[in-house]
């Protein structure tokens, strides 16, 4: 069976943002696109019905949030092959289910009740947390959205735990014959003394140089593969989540790799939550298997 691209609406802006993004997906990968509202959403995050008919049944608020959206997928990619449904569970919990059978699930960077100064809805954050497939948490400005930088940001962590995000980068990048920039970021040890001591890259340096080696590991494989696209690798040395947030304005999507600890999902790092927070382009957490 043809996994489709999953994607969650809540009756946001948001939500549909996210719906334009993943009806593009569908038409690039040649997806079914299929559109999932969870009807216990509005209890899941603290808020009033975005409808002003204040009498309206789960029921109907559920096929009127449907329908704007199937529309709008429509409109935008006529061509995709596009199904809805309604959901009677926890919007987080729906489309954890959702990713055992999807090839990726897509959700807005806010939920209709996110807490105001919360920049990643409460929904999002747990399923790019748990969820057994990529999840794409929709942010950013329209350039990014639409494509129009035409390159994709990989930040490449260790060579043995990043495999599949870097499958994951390649395949987009091929997909849409965008350039793929890999990043590697490095830190050696603090030159001075005293708070303000930061660390300097000298000529040789060897932190530099491992970084190098880990990132020509990481991405030989899936180059070899690959050889069609065009990939620009570049290690840089400073903190991983503000190199990968500086550098996201210039892209279409960033990508970063997830470890699954066994019993306990993906355990987002610091990096991890720093780019779906502050990321100026659409982010990917692709999980790490095995």
């Amino acid at each position: 069976m043809e996994q489709p691209l999953v994607v969650g609406v809540d009756g946001s802006e948001q939500g549909l943002r996210a719906v334009d993004w993943a009806a593009d997906e569908a038409a690039l990968r040649g997806l079914p696109l299929r559109i999932v509202y969870a009807s216990l959403w509005e209890h899941y995050e603290g808020a009033a019905y975005v409808y002003s008919a204040p009498y309206a049944s789960d029921q109907a608020v559920a096929d009127a949030i449907l329908k704007a959206a199937g529309e709008r997928a429509q409109a935008r990619r006529p061509g995709v092959r596009t199904t809805s449904v309604v959901l009677p569970q926890e919007p987080a919990d729906a489309l954890l289910r959702e990713s055992d059978l999807a090839a990726a699930v897509v959700v807005g960077s806010r939920g209709r009740g996110s807490i105001k100064g919360m920049l990643l809805g409460s929904v999002g954050l747990a399923v790019a947390s748990w969820a057994r497939c990529p999840v794409v948490v929709v942010r950013g400005d329209a350039a990014a959205a639409e494509g129009r930088h035409e390159r994709i940001l990989l930040g490449v962590g260790h060579p043995d735990r990043n495999s599949s995000a870097v499958d994951f980068a390649f395949q987009e990048a091929m997909t849409r014959g965008s350039t793929l920039d890999a990043v590697r970021a490095w830190r050696g040890p603090a030159r001075g003394h005293g708070v303000g001591a930061t660390s300097h890259a000298t000529s040789g340096d060897p932190y530099e140089a491992k970084a190098a080696a880990e990132l020509d590991e990481a991405l030989r494989g899936t180059r070899t593969r690959h050889p069609e696209v065009r990939i620009r690798p570049v290690t840089v040395e400073g903190h991983t989540h503000r190199v990968l947030v500086e550098r996201s304005a210039a892209a279409d999507l960033l990508v970063i790799g997830a470890r699954r600890n066994k019993g306990l999902g993906l355990q987002l790092s610091r990096t991890g939550h720093a780019v779906l927070q502050h990321a100026a382009c659409p982010v990917a957490v692709v999980p790490q298997h095995g």
